[in-house]
C-alpha cells in the first residue's frame, strides 16, 4: 500500500513540475493585433520558428526545423490570438 501511495505522489509531483515553465506566455501586454514573442531564446524570437520550439531552431527566413523537420511558421502567425501552450 505504501508503494502505491508513494508512486501516486511521485507521479503527481513530476506532473506539477512539468507544468512549471520559464517561458513567457503572457499576451496581455501586446497591443491588439500586435504579436508578442512568448519566450526569450532564438526558438521563440526568430522571424520564423518551429511550432515545437526545438532547441537550436528559428531563422530569419522560412525553412524547416533542423531538429524535427517541421516547417517553420511566421512568428506573428504563431503568437497571434493569444497563443498559449
Amino acid at each position: 500500500m505504501k508503494k502505491i501511495i508513494f508512486s501516486i505522489l511521485t507521479i503527481a509531483t513530476l506532473g506539477l513540475a512539468a507544468c512549471g515553465s520559464d517561458h513567457q506566455h503572457d499576451q496581455g501586454n501586446a497591443a491588439p493585433g500586435e504579436a508578442k514573442a512568448h519566450g526569450s531564446s532564438k526558438e521563440y524570437t526568430s522571424a520564423y520558428i518551429c511550432p515545437m520550439h526545438c532547441e537550436g531552431s528559428g531563422s530569419d527566413q522560412a525553412g524547416t526545423c533542423p531538429a524535427c523537420g517541421m516547417d517553420y511558421v511566421a512568428q506573428a502567425e504563431h503568437v497571434k490570438d493569444g497563443h498559449n501552450h
